[in-house]
């Protein structure tokens, strides 16, 4: 029969010696939390098996920090006048200030209008396609199976603190960096690594051992305490390394490169045309409409020397794109990516090769039970291994599709449970 441990009992493994808070010796939490035993580790977070009382956690919360990495948010004002920071729009805004001084005003009016389209439009679609990946993070955002006040509960992975004790099941993401609970010669589960550390194989963990945030649960199913959340993790600390690389496309790449070859031309001329008319012909230069032909002819050579619609064709042409992309559920977080995907020749991806309704059932008509047994039995069997307290999907599918599941458990005392084995395909 397969059946549930009783919820709420942990057995500790217990050592009397002490050892020094990883504060103290200066040790990495990871290294320090690693070292030390399962009651220590308790003690060191002022928690136990039962899990934190509910009174506690927003102490903690105020104390440790919400269990995610922080959001840096653009000023949106400063977002927008980056459109109009790049090379070949310095060369327009420049043509502007000549137009201004020679009293152009219609040449004043159109640069600027074609600044400000340009930078509308890149503003205007990467503003939207922040707001659809924030909207979709939020509808994305993992829970946690965790114990507070001797009770399992599913909560936002956010609203995890040290010391909280979690349930970490097969194909579950490891939720915050965590100390492994259990007797001392429980089986070991499976939990991959190869996103944090690299490694090929998923690497055995036994109770004492930690576990870091962002990897997944192979095989086992264990109760651990959580030791670091949020950028304390193993998890975040990598990503603060890299937090501040800024990489620019490739499209970036190649208007800046026009850019600046344009304003080198145009610095050539300007000054040809200076040396010319200052120093050859000494011809005087005043403010105001016909006042200086010189002007006039740094403003012919300004507008004459940038594409200067170039940015504004680009900005709709990829706007467009994004557009058409959006249609079939894409989300464009930057304009330039639009590019970069028509530049790709191979796209390497992996699918699973099946569709479906996104329901889960069972169907019993396709039950094929061994001699002595009925398919009746069979879905008694299922229910028993479900553990429907972690809401689990497929455990709740399995228990809810026997018709006898409220009385269940009047004619069953649980002894021991093994979690699922996805080698040898069975829950014991």
């Amino acid at each position: 029969i397969m059946a549930d441990t009783k919820e709420g009992q942990v057995v500790v493994d217990i050592d009397d010696h002490s050892a020094p808070a990883g504060s103290q010796t200066g040790e990495p939490n990871d290294e320090y939390f690693k070292r030390i035993t399962q009651q220590q580790a308790l003690k060191e977070l002022n928690s136990n098996t039962d899990g934190l009382p509910s009174s506690e956690i927003e102490a903690r919360v105020a104390k440790y920090g919400k269990n995610n990495l922080p959001e840096k948010k653009d000023n949106k004002f400063f977002k927008f006048l980056q459109f109009m920071w790049n090379p070949l729009s310095w060369a327009m805004e420049i043509a502007a200030i000549i137009s201004i001084a020679l009293v152009d005003y219609v040449d004043f009016i159109l640069i600027i209008c074609l600044l400000f389209v340009n930078a509308i439009i890149g503003y205007y679609e990467e503003n939207n396609a922040a707001n659809a990946i924030d909207a979709l993070m939020k509808s994305l955002a993992p829970e946690a199976k965790v114990k507070r006040d001797g009770k399992f509960k599913a909560i936002p992975a956010e609203d995890l603190v040290p010391g909280d004790i979690v349930l970490i099941r097969l194909g579950d993401v490891l939720p915050a960096d965590v100390k492994i609970l259990g007797e001392k010669d429980s089986e070991p589960c499976l939990i991959d690594q190869a996103a944090l550390t690299g490694e090929s194989l998923p690497a055995k963990k036994f109770p004492g051992d930690v576990a870091f945030s962002g990897s997944i649960m192979k095989q086992g199913e264990v109760e651990a305490v959580v030791y670091a959340t949020g950028m304390d993790t193993f998890f975040g600390k990598a990503a603060a390394l890299i937090g501040a690389t800024n990489n620019a496309g490739h499209l970036q790449q190649v208007m800046t490169a026009i850019g600046s070859i344009c304003l080198v031309t145009i610095a050539v001329w300007v000054a040809i045309e200076l040396g010319v008319q200052f120093g050859h012909y000494k011809h005087p230069c005043g403010g105001g409409e016909g006042m200086c032909n010189t002007l006039s002819n740094m403003l012919v050579i300004l507008v004459g020397g940038i594409p200067i619609a170039m940015p504004t064709v680009l900005s709709v042409t990829l706007a467009l794109g994004a557009y058409s992309l959006s249609g079939k559920g894409a989300i464009v977080a930057r304009m330039t990516a639009v590019e970069e995907l028509a530049g790709m020749d191979i796209l390497c991806s992996d699918k699973t090769g099946t569709l479906t309704l996104n329901v889960l059932s069972v169907d019993a008509s396709n039950l094929d039970p061994k001699s002595g047994f009925s398919k009746p039995d069979i879905l008694m069997y299922g229910a028993l291994s479900a553990k429907i307290e972690n809401h689990e999907p497929i455990d709740v599918c399995i228990h809810e599709s026997y018709e006898g599941k409220d009385q269940l458990w009047e004619h069953f005392v649980c002894v021991k449970y093994q979690p699922f084995n996805p080698v040898i395909k069975r829950t014991v």
